[in-house]
């Protein structure tokens, strides 16, 4: 498979390397910044669709919007690892519709949270027949991490929201209104990523924590959505599509 890729900072780095280990080309590099001699173009706007077959954005929020929207127009397979415009998702979904656009999105692409996001829509599955439990998500990422609250954490904040009915919503706030999904940022250092659920009551407390060592998780998980996005019918894909029809057939 033909790779480009859009953003070429650390992530973008670490997706190349992931994409030529699992046997791909990346023939277009895209990034407005980056000194690097083997970027190809400054915007999107002066790619060559036809020489490759999916793209990778790893770019940055001030910019996805109007790369989403060139990607839909020009019906452009894109994975989109950028995160900060999830306000902006229906508008997104509007744009696509009729289009032969196909999209992936997702805060996250490692396979280890992919897992865990799994895990948590089960707890607060159970958890929503413990009224006596509340709970709270806490997450940590590198000071050059732009969006705060990450993508991650406001999937699992939604994910919750989803299976509890007694939460109707999430908060930055330390502390939260009964109905609402506390949900904490750091940035500290070189952290990858941190993301601690928290359910508790006065009896126990119940954790589950998914702990990133390095951003090679991400790289390698946003590589195979790539792989699975070009052999899909068009339209918006997240994680759960992928994960459903990998373990379907593993």
């Amino acid at each position: 498979m033909r790779i480009a890729i859009v953003g070429y900072g650390k992530m973008g780095n670490m997706i190349h390397r992931a994409a030529e280990n699992a046997g791909h080309t990346v023939t277009t590099i895209v990034d407005p910044f980056s000194p690097d001699k083997r970027v190809t173009a400054k915007t999107v706007g002066e790619i060559d669709k036809s020489s490759f077959d999916c793209l990778i954005d790893f770019s940055s929020p001030k910019t996805i919007i109007d790369n989403i929207n060139f990607y839909i127009e020009n019906e452009i397979p894109a994975v989109i690892g950028t995160t900060g415009w999830y306000d902006k998702l229906d508008a997104v979904k509007e744009k696509a519709e009729g289009t032969n656009a196909k999209l992936f999105w997702s805060g996250n692409f490692s396979l280890g949270v992919a897992v865990t996001m799994e895990i948590v829509r089960r707890a607060g599955q159970l958890f929503n027949k413990l009224d006596n439990y509340d709970v709270a998500i806490n997450e940590v990422h590198h000071v050059h991490k732009l969006d705060s609250p990450s993508g991650t954490g406001i999937m699992l904040a939604n994910i919750l929201v989803d299976e509890m009915d007694r939460k109707s919503g999430y908060t930055t706030d330390p502390i939260a209104k009964p109905e609402e999904i506390s949900l904490t940022s750091q940035r500290v250092g070189e952290v990858p990523g941190i993301h601690t659920i928290t359910f508790d009551t006065f009896e126990d407390t119940v954790t589950i924590q998914h702990s990133a060592r390095t951003r090679e998780g991400f790289a390698n998980g946003a590589v195979r959505a790539a792989a699975w996005l070009v052999k899909q019918k068009s339209g918006i894909y997240k994680m759960d599509d992928f994960l459903s029809d990998f373990f379907e057939k593993n």
